[in-house]
This record gives C-alpha cells, structure tokens and sequence, in this order.
C-alpha cells in the first residue's frame, strides 16, 4: 500500500484493497473469512504480519487465524488473551481515528501482560516516523451498528498489525485504508458468524425434524398395531371429546369401522350411568372403568386411560385415549361381589346384605315432635309457620330441641304404624320374618337335594310375590326375610297371607310331591333402631304367630 508521502496512491493499491474486501464477503465459512481478513492485511495493505483477535463468549480474546510470518503463526494461534490484558492496551496509546497505536517508548509495560505477542528484531529508528520493532498498532472490530444505534457496536475483535513493508509508520491514507479495512472485515465476520449460526441451526432442524418424523412413525405405528384400543380426542371447545382418530384394536372391540368412529365423541358412546365418570376423566387427564357401546347395542367393560398432549406451540390440546378390554375381569369381579352379598343356593341377598340394605334405612336418631316453644323459635327465626298445609310439623329429628337448626336434615325417617286393631293410615318399611314349617322333616326323610330343591322353589315363589323394588334375603337355614316399603299394617298382613298360599302349593322335589308350610312374623322399622334389632322384633313375632296356630296347622309336608 503506498503512503501519503507520495504524490498520488496508484490505481493498483485500491484495486488489491478492493479485491481484498470482496474476497472477505465471499468466504465459505467464518474460519475461511477470517483467515482471508488476515491475509487481505498482508495481500493489499503492505503489512508483513497480521493476526486476527476474536471476541469468545466469555469475554476473553482468541487469536483466530495469523498471516505472514508461518513460525509465528504455529506459536499463538489458539492462544487466549484476557479482557482485562485487552481493555488496558486499548485504553493506552495513540488514538489514530479508530486505531490505537503503541509506541515502543511506552509498550514496554505490556511485555507481562498474557496478550499472545510475536517479537521482530530490527535496528532502532533513524528518522522520527520509521516503524520500530516494538511498536503496536490495533484495529478494533465492532459489529455493525443496529439502525438508531450509537456512535458503535459490541466488541467483536482486534485487528493486530506488524512491519510495515516501506519501514515507516502509516501516514494519513494508510492508516484510513486500514480503519476502513477493520469496519469492513466487522461486516464480514458478522455476517459470516449469523451464515454459521444459520447453518447450525439449520442442521440441528434438519435433524430434530428427522427426529419428529421418526418419533411421528413409531407412534403411528404404536397407535395403529397396538394390542389394545387406542383414539386421539379433541379437548376443550364445542368439540371436546369428539373422536378424530381410532386404530383397528379399538374399531374391533366396539364392532365399528374407523369412518364411522369419527362421527361420535366419548360420550356419545359411554354408557348412561357412566356419564359423570367419563367427563371426570376427561377434564383432567386421568383413568377410569366405564361402559362403552357396541354397534349390537351391548356395553363393554374398558379401562379408559387419558393422558393430555400439547402441540409444540402450546396450542391445540389433545387426547390421547388408552382403551383396554376389561369385560372378563369386570365379569369376576361382579360375580365375586356378587357371591359375598347373595346366597349361593337360592341367589337372594344373603344375611349381610340384608343388614346391609336395612341399615341403611335407618338412623340414629328416632323421629320426633318439636314442642310449641320449638316450633314457636322456628317461626320467629324463619319468619313463617313451620307447620305444613295439612297442620303437620316438618321432620326435626331428635335432639332439636337442644340444637333447632342442626338437626334438621335430608334423611327419610322410617316411621311404624301404631299398635292398635285399627290401620292408622301410616306407611312404613314392613319387615317380614318367613320360618318354613315342616321343611326338617323333608330333609330327614328324602335328604340334602329335595330340601335345596324346596328351598329354591320357595325363593321363586316369594320372589315373584312381592313388588318391583322389594327385597327378599335368605337369613340362613329355611328362613327368608321380606324388607317392604311403603305398606301399612292391613297391607303387610295381607302380603304375608299371599305369600303363603303361594308357599303352601306342592312342590317337585326328587320326582315327588312335597308341602310345607310358612309362619310369618311382621315387624316395622323405624329410626332409632338398629338392623338386628328390627329383625328380633319381627323374629319374635314370627314366633308368637307360630305358637298362636295349631300344630297340624303348621305341620305340612
């Protein structure tokens, strides 16, 4: 590069300057610019060495490609210089516009610092602008300032150079060719930097899309060859629910083709009592045992597990349904359950269930009356009468008179009719105590097999008896118990009256005739009363009756 010294710069310097800034901008990779920013420097700038410092992430400076000199390049490419070490020559010297120049006479102070340096050897300067051996001259690189911005950029690098070939220090145009030069080379690192953030990027999408298509493939294939049912639901919306995919396993366990399946959501499918548990799980992702419908029109047990998917972009959510065929073990289950709470013999409730059943019509606490000062505090307190339009008192419970308000509450008290010859017109839950008569002897007489057979045949009979809704149990042994809501004494003694004309018609046992008898004994639950003790009363009764008949009344069979 020639020097102001001379009368003109020829054509050929800007021509090299030039075709040194295009090759900086059409470097493949930011290593390829960079070498080419270093030996552009050497090529068009009459330099002998130059040296590239970049900026790493950490804030400390990397020489990152060296030109000139091959020993000295081998020697500090790599090497890393501290910021501090970089601040503290940059904020020393001569400022040349945007240069910083180091005269030997105060660089001495930087031989300690951990700046990666090369040393040349020469005479000392014979005239006063003669480059000397020890000089410095620093070219810093900003990234391109962003529009609006301010007077620069962010560091990104130092631009070093050595030696200039003519021997002197730059004059006025050397030293703009090279602050022009370090601007350009900025503009080129920076773009040669976002080309390779670029790249990377790309790369890495190009992968974490072969990723997604890979991951995408193997859970088609999980979704469609699953053992077990599979379907992807909407959530949230008008459409929440609504079946947008099924894979063969669950089209065969509802019998229904995978077009057709699109038109239902869950719901459309899920049994009616099982309603309530399905938008349970639904809402939040979760598992449950429900009924679904086939296209005969029967239910399917099925677990029903859902799990709530996001897309990438948090947007549109999804269910993901998991649905395994649980029928068979739901079927064991059932008839487990149902073993515990039946007779295995006759099929009716078992003594358990009975107790059960009749507890859970009964409370703690006996219905009672509120007194007038009571009924006088409710008026006042809800500011109407308390009695209904038939002059009858709402239902308190017992206690209220020490609690008024607490002890009102949803519960039906079971009532009894009053004792007396006369119905009184109270309905209450009739308990009807069945004891069979003469059934030993047909045991003794024509053994285990004609008695199961009479004893099934009486379960018939009192179960075809009685209303919807009624339950007849087997106690134990030949005793049966009838629980009867709603009836009054005129109707419970009539009941039992059917009951045993049924009973007493022959039965086929073994290939033979049989009879036997049946005395009754009705008992009323009402609350305040436990379970064994509404069937003492009604066993009492039963037994009072009993003794009350003739022998050979009771004796049949």
């Amino acid at each position: 590069m020639e020097t102001e010294s001379e009368p003109y710069v020829r054509l050929a310097s800007l021509r090299q300057l030039h075709q040194a800034m295009a090759d900086m901008n059409t470097a493949r990779s930011l290593a390829d610019t960079l070498q080419t920013v270093a030996d552009g420097v050497v090529r068009a700038l009459g330099y002998e060495l130059a040296c590239v410092n970049m900026v790493r992430p950490d804030g400390d400076l990397v020489v990152a490609a060296f030109a000139g000199n091959q020993a000295a390049e081998a020697l500090i490419t790599g090497r890393v210089g501290s910021r501090a070490s970089w601040e503290r020559r940059l904020g020393m010297g001569e400022q040349w516009g945007d240069l910083i120049f180091i005269s030997h006479t105060e660089g001495w102070v930087l031989d300690d610092d951990d700046v990666p340096q090369w040393y040349t050897e020469g005479p000392e300067p014979r005239f006063e602008d003669e480059w000397h051996p020890s000089d410095r001259l620093f070219a810093p690189m900003y990234a391109p300032r962003p529009q609006g911005g301010g007077t620069s950029g962010e560091l990104i690098g130092v631009l070093s150079v050595d030696r200039p070939r003519n021997g002197r220090r730059p004059g006025a145009w050397g030293r703009e060719a090279l602050q022009m030069y370090a601007f350009q080379a900025a503009i080129a690192v920076s773009n040669a930097r976002l080309r390779s953030n670029m790249q990377r990027a790309l790369v890495r999408l190009e992968r974490e899309q072969q990723a997604l298509r890979a991951s995408e493939e193997s859970f088609r294939q999980a979704f469609e060859y699953a053992p077990s049912g599979m379907a992807i639901a909407e959530m949230g919306g008008d459409q929440h629910g609504r079946i947008l995919r099924t894979n063969d396993a669950l089209c065969r366990l509802l019998g229904r083709q995978a077009s057709t399946m699109r038109r239902y959501s869950f719901s459309d499918l899920v049994h009616p009592e099982d309603i309530g548990t399905l938008l349970r799980t639904s809402a939040e992702g979760g598992r449950a045992e429900l009924r679904l419908g086939r296209r005969d029109g029967t239910y399917v047990w099925v677990s029903l597990r859902n799990s709530v998917v996001a897309d990438a972009a948090d947007g549109p959510r999804f269910l993901l349904t998991h649905v395994e065929d649980i029928e068979e073990r739901k079927r064991r289950e059932l008839q487990l359950a149902h073993r515990a709470s039946h007779d295995s013999l006759t099929g009716l409730p078992n003594s358990a269930e009975l107790r059960s059943r009749l507890a859970a019509r009964l409370c703690q606490r006996p219905q009672s009356t509120p007194t007038e000062a009571v009924v006088d505090q409710l008026d006042a307190a809800y500011g109407h009468p308390v009695l209904d339009s038939g002059g009858h008192t709402f239902d308190f419970g017992a206690g209220f008179e020490s609690d008024p308000y607490g002890a009102c509450d949803h519960h039906v008290h079971a009532v009894a009719p009053e004792d007396g010859p006369e119905d009184d017109g109270t309905k209450g839950l009739a308990v009807l105590f069945c004891d069979l008569d003469g059934f030993k002897s047909i045991n003794d007489r024509f053994g285990h097999n004609a008695g199961d057979a009479v004893l099934i045949e009486v379960a018939r009979r009192l179960g075809r008896g009685v209303r919807d809704g009624d339950t007849v149990a087997r106690l134990g042994g030949d005793e049966f118990v009838i629980l009867a809501d709603g009836l009054g004494r005129a109707d419970a003694a009539d009941l039992a009256v059917r009951l045993r004309n049924e009973i007493i018609q022959p039965i086929r046992a073994e290939g033979r005739a049989v009879r036997v008898g049946a005395s009754f004994g009705i008992g009323w639950a009402h609350c305040g009363m436990t379970a064994d003790e509404v069937l003492k009363s009604a066993d009492e009764r039963m037994y009072v009756e009993k003794r009350s008949r003739p022998k050979q009344h009771r004796r049949a069979g």
